[in-house]
């Protein structure tokens, strides 16, 4: 299959005496991960309660699923790893992190139904590591949630406007979701003050984070084992400071006065070789680009 091949090739830190005392006793360490609560079915959740189910606990975050050949997070694997080595392993595993202590859900069978566990973490744990895309990619895990139209080209399920195509140099994924209203682009922005221009720049920031975490859920939250980082790896400062766009490449973009044709959000060097790039024209437009070398 030419699209196998294709992504085959991609895959590329002095007092006076005191009388002697007895030592205080140790205290016991805290765990990574506690009991939150389980909802029981006694046949397989259908998946609109399952969701309605993950939903009613995770609020407004969005739940992030655990891939089994990803990094894995101490916390996490506090939880996983018991389960993992039992003969009841766990279906599906999620993670929310838009809370102040992470919580994941985790599938089991039950019986002739089902059990959906919840565990609060102390934290998403994982050390920071550089990004790598997985050796072996199967479309068929990878665009899971896509139907494949011809040989090269995938739209999603639900999004038909989200798109991808794969080819033996690149895996070029687009989403078009126009916005009505432009972003401003000041071309007088060279002729303000000092303060005037880092307000401006904290502007676009804030603009430009929103429209990462947007492309996240749009192109690494729809993939399965693309890359080594978990999906919530992305949001963290520690791991994608050094690829985020910064506030003098902004300032530097602002002061020509004239808007570039696309705007580069993060740009990472995978260990592979590939580039890895999510780009937007600030009006709708998004894409993740990586390129093989």
């Amino acid at each position: 299959m030419r699209l196998f091949t294709a992504l085959l090739l991609l895959a590329f830190t002095v007092g006076f005496a005191k009388p002697a005392q007895k030592p205080a006793p140790a205290k016991a360490a805290t765990a990574p991960a506690r009991l939150y609560g389980a909802v029981d079915s006694r046949t397989e959740f259908p998946g609109g309660r399952l969701f309605a189910v993950l939903d009613s606990v995770g609020g407004t975050g969005t739940w992030m699923e655990w891939d089994v050949n990803g990094i894995r997070d101490p916390a996490v694997m506090y939880v996983l790893d018991p389960l993992l080595a039992s003969s009841n392993k766990p279906k599906m595993v999620w993670v929310i992190s838009e809370r102040i202590k992470p919580l994941m859900a985790v599938l089991l069978p039950k019986g002739s139904g089902e059990a959906l566990l919840f565990y609060e973490l102390t934290a998403l744990d994982a050390k920071p590591v550089p990004l790598q895309m997985n050796r072996v990619l199967s479309p068929d895990v990878v665009f899971r949630d896509y139907r494949q139209v011809n040989a090269s080209e995938f739209v999603h399920l639900d999004r038909p406007n989200l798109k991808v195509t794969a080819t033996d140099k690149s895996i070029r994924f687009s989403y078009t979701n126009p916005d009505a209203t432009p972003l401003r682009f000041d071309r007088d922005f060279a002729k303000k003050t000092v303060v005037e221009k880092k307000n401006e720049v904290r502007n676009y920031r804030d603009f430009f984070d929103y429209e990462y975490v947007l492309m996240l859920r749009a192109f690494v939250q729809s993939t399965r084992g693309l890359f080594n980082w978990q999906a919530w790896h992305w949001y963290m400062p520690a791991f994608n400071s050094r690829a985020m766009i910064s506030d003098s490449e902004l300032e530097a973009i602002l002061s020509k006065g004239v808007p570039p044709q696309s705007f580069t959000i993060f740009k990472m060097k995978a260990t592979g070789g590939q580039w890895v790039e999510f780009k937007t024209n600030g009006n709708g437009f998004y894409e993740m680009v990586i390129s093989n070398p």
